[in-house]
């Protein structure tokens, strides 16, 4: 539930992926390829130069990393904390973003064109370089590094778990590095449609043992107050930065925005005032036992000191998918639905001021519900409102996509629905979206 006095939706949120990827397409982007001295100035904030991971703080790829420590009982709280910084970081990832981009040069052009006028200037300046107005144009594209977030293995084998926002490209190239120093390639495995959630996997060399990764921990025992360890490539330039704080709050509404006119519903998310930056995105968050509890995700931009996690509960459920099929897969019920609240119900007269309102969307082919789908089946129909799902009402803060999320499919759901003014029970069978 969003603080009093704080709506969600006056949040103003900013995505903590730290490459802005636009910001380097199109006419800006060939600009700064174009110029040598402005794009190693850019880049130096986004990406820095993949030697640094060798050559600074990291074990160099030939060296042997020494056992990290680990957090037990009797531990004080900061020797907990030093042992789970040392005994997570090394399954802590950078990301690093690459893509073709275009090139452009500058040249100068005659600003009255050709005919009378053109001549005369011509006649006057000659081929002199540098007179006439700068003009830009493509020539080419180079293959550069754009931006930079962070990930962590959750298994031996090379799974990484990090933050959709961070791979959303599907056209660019990711590069992951190791604390120690070693380069993979990645491949994103899925991308989760629900959340802001993505999984990729790195390309084993022969010679690699299994890597090490973070065990999930248990988001549901979590309690306001309790230390945390957040470890991400902060700003894209410094890898592995642990920061420390609490969990601040739980169960939060946020509506999170990266800059370039996206935004997103998060919800049930970790509050904490552990310092995430930018680049910490899809970076872990971390109990005194050195637990992934969470994943980085967003922070209140000109604030201090709040940021957010997705709670790890939520991802385990898409960990398990892609390990068992291979893919993220997610629940679907086939309906489009609007949520009631009172000023809705107000509007259009409605009985209640909850719940899932099925309706059209803005076009004929926007039907309310789906030919074949589970609704379909079930006999679900437009103005039916859906006001449980399994017992659980739905609202604003609890929408009706987050309770079927819960879920996986060939799942029977109990739905308490209102058809016609009066109230009954449908059972669903939720099938796989496609």
């Amino acid at each position: 539930m969003p603080e009093k006095g704080l709506p969600a939706r006056f949040l103003a949120l900013t995505l903590v992926l730290s490459a802005c990827v636009s910001m380097l397409f199109g006419f800006a982007s060939g600009m700064v390829a174009g110029n040598p001295v402005l794009r190693k100035q850019v880049l130096s904030v986004i990406a820095p130069p993949l030697e640094k991971f060798v050559d600074g703080d990291g074990i160099a790829a030939t060296g042997k990393a020494p056992e990290p420590q680990k957090p037990v009982e009797g531990m004080s709280e900061e020797d907990k904390t030093v042992a789970v910084v040392e005994s997570a970081s090394p399954a802590v990832v950078s990301i690093v973003i690459s893509k073709d981009v275009p090139v452009y040069e500058q040249y100068y052009a005659n600003p009255f064109g050709d005919g009378q006028q053109g001549d005369f200037f011509q006649q006057f300046f000659g081929n002199q370089p540098g007179i006439g107005i700068p003009q830009y144009r493509q020539k080419g594209t180079e293959h550069q590094e754009i931006g930079a977030g962070s990930g962590f293995l959750v298994s031996g084998d090379g799974t990484i778990v990090t933050n959709r926002h961070v791979v959303a490209d599907e056209g660019a190239d990711y590069t992951v590095i190791l604390q120690d120093g070693r380069k993979f390639p990645g491949k994103v495995l899925g991308r989760d449609p629900v959340n802001d959630i993505a999984i990729i996997k790195i390309d084993k060399a022969a010679d690699a043992k299994d890597f090490p990764f973070i065990p999930l921990g248990d988001s549901s025992k979590l309690k306001v107050g309790q230390k945390v360890v957040a470890i991400g490539y902060a700003l894209g330039r410094f890898d592995n930065t642990a920061s420390t704080g609490i969990v601040s709050g739980l169960e939060r509404r946020i509506q999170a925005g990266d800059g370039m006119n996206r935004e997103e519903d998060l919800f049930g998310v970790i509050q904490t005032d552990a310092a995430i930056n930018p680049g910490n995105s899809g970076g872990p968050l971390l109990n005194l036992h050195g637990e992934a509890i969470g994943v980085n995700v967003a922070i209140v931009q000109g604030s201090q000191n709040i940021g957010f996690a997705l709670p790890i509960n939520d991802i385990r459920k898409v960990v398990d998918s892609v390990k068992k099929d291979g893919r993220i897969s997610r629940a679907f019920l086939g309906v489009r639905y609007v949520m009631i609240n009172k000023d809705i119900k107000e509007k259009n007269q409605l009985p209640v001021d909850h719940g899932a309102l099925i309706a059209r969307g803005d076009t004929q082919s926007d039907l309310a519900v789906s030919p074949g789908s589970p609704a379909d089946v079930a006999g679900l129909v437009e103005n039916d409102i859906i006001l449980e799902v399994e017992g659980k009402a739905l609202s604003e803060e609890y929408p009706l996509f987050v309770a079927i999320a819960k879920y996986n499919a060939g799942d029977k759901v109990t739905l308490k629905v209102l058809h016609k003014g009066k109230e009954q029970q449908v059972v669903i069978t939720l099938t796989e979206r496609k």
